[in-house]
């Protein structure tokens, strides 16, 4: 599959929101195409995260990734989340994946970040085998603990 990955604008909302929607269902959320679509036009237009938008040969979306910006205070220094990282069934196991997340390690470097982190459910096996093939680290120092509201 021949596969581009670019920066997506508030311009790729019809190709991302359908691609963020089955992201969403993935995880255990009920289909929500309008949410989908308000979310990622929020984060677009307040420049609030950056998205990358994977395009098969026909130029139809396949994939994307989220990154949200962070700062590392122990390093002082910008640091990226990778929170968001899908592709569609069809296009699973042809490289997307793989792709969507070297264009996301490039970008981080470009704007200067010094690393990037991510969070995945146990169970995502397919996802964590993709992320240790391209040199990722499963943090073993650090516990991580959330609080919902």
């Amino acid at each position: 599959m021949s596969i581009t990955v670019r920066q997506a604008t508030i311009h790729d909302l019809d190709q991302l929101a359908p691609l963020f929607d089955g992201y969403r269902q993935f995880y255990g959320q009920p289909a929500d195409p309008a949410l989908a679509r308000r979310f990622l036009r929020e984060r677009l237009q307040h420049h609030e995260s950056v998205l990358l938008l994977a395009l098969d040969g026909d130029g139809e979306g396949v994939g994307f990734v989220q990154l949200y910006p962070l700062f590392s205070s122990v390093r002082a220094a910008r640091f990226y989340l990778l929170n968001d990282l899908f592709v569609a069934p069809g296009a699973r196991r042809s490289g997307v994946g793989a792709a969507l997340m070297r264009e996301a390690a490039d970008l981080a470097r470009a704007l200067g970040a010094v690393g990037m982190s991510l969070s995945t459910a146990h169970a995502n096996e397919p996802a964590q085998r993709l992320y240790a093939s391209l040199g990722w680290k499963r943090d073993t120092e650090f516990r991580e603990y959330t609080l919902a509201f």
